[in-house]
C-alpha cells in the first residue's frame, strides 16, 4: 500500500515560518520525527516513510504554491497511484488557527495551491486535511497574512497541532478516510 502525501507550501528561506507553508511544516516534522530526510527531486523534494505496512511518499513541491498541480500530477503518474492515494495538506483561512478537517473531496474554496491542483487534475476529488490558520486580517490584506509569520502565542500551539496532523496522516493510510474524519474532525 502507497500513498502520496503533499504538503503545500513556497521554497525559499523568506517562507519557511509563514501561515502558508504549513504543507511543508507538519512534513519536516514527521521527517524529523522518523529520522527520514527530503531529497531533491523532480518538481519536489521527496522522502519516503514506512508505516505498518504502509509506504508514504512525502512531497514538497518545489513549483511554489500557485504552480504545485504540475507536481502533483506527475509524482502521481511517477508512483503509479490512484486519486483516492493522494492527500493534500493545506492551509485555511477558514478555519480557526489550528483547527483540522479532513475532507475527502471539495471546492479550492478560492487557495491558488487547490485551485492549480484541480487544474492539473481535472476534477476536485482527492483527500485534503485542511490546516486552520485564521482569518485575523484587515480586508485586502489576505496574501499578506498568509505569508506572514506566525503570532507568539500560536508558535506554542503549533507543535501540539502539527503531531495531531502527523496522527491524521498516519490513520488515512491505515483506516482509511471516512474512518479518520469520525475520528479526528471533531478534535
Amino acid at each position: 500500500m502507497k500513498y502520496l502525501i503533499v504538503g503545500l507550501g513556497n521554497i525559499g528561506n523568506e517562507y519557511i515560518n509563514t501561515r502558508h507553508n504549513i504543507g511543508f511544516k507538519i512534513l519536516d516534522a514527521l521527517a524529523n520525527a522518523s529520522n527520514i530526510s527530503f531529497q531533491d527531486r523532480r518538481l519536489a523534494y521527496r522522502a519516503e516513510y514506512k508505516f505498518k505496512g504502509r509506504t508514504f511518499v512525502l512531497i514538497k513541491p518545489t513549483t511554489y504554491m500557485n504552480l504545485s498541480g504540475k507536481a502533483v500530477n506527475y509524482w502521481l503518474q511517477k508512483e503509479k497511484l490512484s486519486f483516492d492515494k493522494l492527500l493534500v495538506l493545506v492551509d485555511d483561512v477558514a478555519l480557526p488557527f489550528g483547527s483540522l478537517r479532513l475532507r475527502p473531496k471539495g471546492a479550492d474554496a478560492g487557495h491558488n495551491g487547490l485551485k492549480d491542483i484541480n487544474l492539473a487534475l481535472g476534477h476536485q476529488n482527492y483527500t485534503r486535511l485542511r490546516f486552520g490558520i485564521g482569518n485575523d486580517y484587515a480586508r485586502g490584506a489576505q496574501a499578506h497574512y498568509v505569508l506572514s509569520s506566525w503570532e507568539d502565542e500560536e508558535k506554542k500551539q503549533l507543535p501540539e497541532r502539527i503531531d495531531l496532523a502527523i496522527e491524521i496522516i498516519k490513520s488515512f493510510g491505515t483506516i482509511g478516510v471516512s474512518n479518520t474524519m469520525n475520528q479526528y474532525n471533531n478534535r
